[in-house]
């Protein structure tokens, strides 16, 4: 099956970081201008993802013109769409902030950068190769992936 990659355009930046979070390949860049966002879109084979009708005349054959608010039900609508399935592995795999993916680093190499607490008791870190951001689990973690399985069917 074709891994699903998606570009979403300025309206949808909280679908684009819950997207993400489940692990896909998704391009935001909210000061892109229409025409370049449908052309980059185009260009890379992402589905673009788009609650604006003009926008979506432009972009081609691979795009979804979402119809509901909310990203449970823009998640909901996907899925009536594209085969998009939960994939629990994939979960926290890419950065929320710039869509980099996630490697872990020792915990060495972040003790100057977490708090002692964290230092010292936090079980992993990860760090985006892409923006440098460091991640390590907490109890958001657990939430984020019981969120993602409840909407995408895990």
């Amino acid at each position: 099956m074709e891994e699903l990659q998606f570009a979403c355009d300025a309206m949808l930046g909280r679908l684009a970081r819950w997207l993400r979070f489940a692990g896909f390949d998704v391009s935001f860049d909210p000061s892109l201008p229409d025409l370049p966002l449908a052309g980059r879109a185009r260009a890379e084979g992402r589905w673009l993802l788009t609650c604006d009708r003009r926008l979506a005349a432009l972009a081609g054959p691979r795009v979804v013109l979402l119809r509901r608010a909310g990203v449970a039900a823009q998640i909901c609508e996907l899925r009536e769409r594209l085969p998009l399935a939960a994939e629990p592995a994939r979960f926290l795999t890419r950065c929320s902030r710039c869509n980099g993916t996630l490697e872990e680093v020792a915990r060495e190499a972040v003790r100057d950068r977490v708090p002692p607490y964290v230092a010292a008791h936090a079980p992993r870190f990860v760090a985006c190769t892409r923006c440098g951001w460091l991640y390590w689990p907490g109890t958001h973690a657990g939430r984020i992936a019981r969120q993602l399985e409840e909407w995408l069917g895990g």
